[in-house]
């Protein structure tokens, strides 16, 4: 059988004195140079902060390197305080006093899945930034070439996890900016799947789901079972955050929702 490594990128906001601030400057780590930690790296991301993780092998390593590597995180802020919000609100006089890098977004292009299209850029002239909570799916090497199985494995995730992700994260703004359904980025060793937004960051009892269902989602598919083929395009579901679709899916699928 073959083995799915399963890793993660999340961002979070930091407040102070009540309020959200920028990341910028606050850790050493970039996109190009991650600061490296015990079980991962951490960085600055526009404003916010990010972190990533070593691949997990299994649900126990997933959970003990995500709570590793964010403890580590948490104590080269002292000063501030960890907000893991989907949204933070900022002025848009505060974002333009920002330095370039830390006002961009979206540097790097992402992809819709059910349409192969690159998706379009956000507009950063919003009194608005959002966090993910993107999920790093590996099942090869040197995958050059594989945009038909990342684009398979994306649409099972969004079955898997953006279907019941509407349960637990109410946020819906958010995905006016990222985050829609079929958000994704091939990998050389697989594909990150970038709809989820770090909500599921609140407790170990939905990081342990968040394994647990893209562990099973891949699996499934590699068995055959590609539920696209059943139930279709399942994008308007999420992006317009029909809970009542959602769960009927939910159940016919017999998908695990994560009830943290």
């Amino acid at each position: 059988m073959t083995q799915i490594l399963v890793g993660a990128d999340p961002e979070v906001f930091v407040r102070q004195n009540g309020g959200f601030v920028s990341a910028h400057g606050l850790i050493e780590g970039n996109k190009d140079h991650p600061q490296k930690v015990n079980r991962g790296a951490v960085q600055v991301d526009g404003m916010a902060l990010e972190f990533n993780i070593d691949p997990a092998k299994d649900t126990d390593e997933f959970v003990l390197n995500i709570t590793t590597v964010f403890e580590q995180l948490k104590l080269m802020v002292p000063n501030h305080e960890i907000a893991v919000v989907p949204v933070a609100d900022f002025s848009l006089d505060y974002i333009r006093q920002q330095p370039r890098e830390a006002r961009e977004l979206g540097c790097n292009p992402d992809f819709d899945a059910y349409t192969g299209t690159v998706n379009q850029k956000p507009q950063a002239e919003r009194p608005m930034r959002t966090a993910a909570g993107h999920v790093h799916i590996g099942w090869g090497e040197n995958m050059a070439g594989h945009e038909e199985q990342a684009r398979a494995a994306t649409i099972q995730m969004d079955f898997y996890l953006g279907l019941p992700s509407l349960f637990y994260d109410d946020d819906v703004r958010r995905r006016s900016m990222y985050g829609k359904a079929g958000c994704y980025r091939t990998k050389p060793y697989g594909v990150e799947y970038r709809t989820l937004s770090n909500a599921w960051l609140l407790n170990k009892e939905s990081m342990a789901w968040v394994h647990r269902a893209t562990v099973k989602g891949m699996q499934e598919l590699m068995a055959g079972n590609f539920l696209f083929e059943k139930f279709g395009d399942i994008s308007s579901v999420i992006n317009n955050s029909d809970k009542q679709a959602a769960a009927r899916i939910i159940e016919e699928a017999h998908l695990e929702v994560c009830n943290a």
